[in-house]
């Protein structure tokens, strides 16, 4: 079992961003955002670069295509904000609370997403590796389709998660608070699990398999 390599984020000195809308193929680099309002705005294609977003509102914002590469992302909250295809490399996503993000078909590589809650996260057909979810809430996860590489679970409750068509290799879950997968058990290989999980989903590993349990 090969571990995730986690990002080693150095911000340099950052410039405070002066405001305005975000823009599509906007070019942000050194940048700290705090507190903004980017609602309903649209920054497809953007790139952001050794930047730090802080508590800053992504609801229905629109990053479809969108690369954060060597970036802290704090207290930031959405809903609907959309990050399909995106990339996201060296980047810290710490105390985020954010529902029904779009990541589908996204690259993330050398990732940490640590504290705060996501729920509905669509990561389906997306590529996951070096990725650690930490002390995190994970609600009906999607990873339908994705291919997850050195991904671990540490200290996370995950709620739901669909596995269909997924492909996962060198997978820790054994780290996680609580594990419940409500489809795509038959994906687990490539995963690790602790004793205690694998009773845990006994009775879904028998379903899956046409094993009825009595008496």
């Amino acid at each position: 079992m090969k571990g995730a390599r986690r990002p080693e984020v150095r911000l340099p000195p950052l410039e405070p961003y002066g405001g305005g809308e975000l823009e599509p193929d906007g070019d942000y680099d050194g940048l700290e955002f705090t507190e903004a309002d980017f609602a309903g705005q649209d920054g497809a294609g953007a790139r952001f670069m050794d930047c730090a977003l802080r508590s800053c509102a992504l609801d229905e914002t629109r990053l479809h295509h969108a690369r954060f590469l060597d970036s802290v992302l704090t207290g930031i909250r959405g809903v609907g904000t959309d990050l399909a295809e995106a990339t996201l490399r060296d980047v810290e996503l710490i105390d985020a609370r954010l529902g029904g993000v779009q990541l589908h078909g996204a690259a993330l590589e050398r990732v940490v997403i640590r504290g705060g809650k996501i729920d509905y996260l669509n990561l389906r057909t997306a590529v996951l590796k070096d990725v650690v979810f930490e002390s995190c809430v994970l609600v009906e996860p999607d990873f339908g389709g994705a291919r997850l590489e050195r991904v671990e679970f540490v200290d996370c409750a995950l709620k739901g998660v669909d596995l269909t068509a997924a492909t996962l290799k060198d997978v820790d879950l054994r780290g996680a608070a609580s594990l419940e997968i409500a489809r795509g058990v038959d994906r687990l290989a490539g995963a690790v699990i602790s004793p205690s999980q694998l009773l845990d989903l006994a009775p879904v590993l028998a379903a899956e398999v046409g094993i009825r349990v009595e008496g």
